[in-house]
C-alpha cells in the first residue's frame, strides 16, 4: 500500500542531530529502508518536517521505520494511506457507474 510518512521533528532534538551531524545520515538510513518514490523536506507548523512516499508491502514495518525518528528526534509520526492518479482511476472504476 502507498503510504504518505510525515515526521515533525522536535526542533532542540533535531538541532542537536545537526550539530553532531546525525540527521543526514538518519535521513539516509530512512530513506535507503523505504526507498520512497518521493521525498520532500520543510517545515509544517514550524517544525522541521520530513515527507516520504512510499509502497509499505505490510504494516508490521511502521516501528522499524518510526522508532529511529521518535528515539533519536523526538518526531510526532504519522501514515496516511494515498493514492496516486493511477490508482484513483482503479478505484472509481471499481464503484461500476
Amino acid at each position: 500500500m502507498r503510504v504518505l510518512f510525515r515526521a515533525n521533528l522536535d526542533t532542540e532534538r533535531s538541532n542537536e542531530a545537526i550539530r553532531n551531524g546525525t540527521l543526514g545520515k538518519l535521513m539516509q538510513s530512512a530513506m535507503e529502508q523505504v526507498k520512497p518514490e518521493a521525498a520532500y523536506f520543510t517545515t509544517d507548523h514550524g517544525q522541521r518536517t520530513c515527507f516520504m512516499v512510499f509502497d509499505m508491502q505490510d504494516s508490521s514495518q511502521m516501528p522499524a521505520i518510526a522508532e529511529p525518528f521518535f528515539l533519536d528526534l523526538g518526531a510526532d509520526v504519522s501514515y496516511t494511506p494515498v493514492m496516486n492518479p493511477e490508482d484513483l482511476q482503479k478505484g472509481l472504476s471499481a464503484l461500476g457507474r
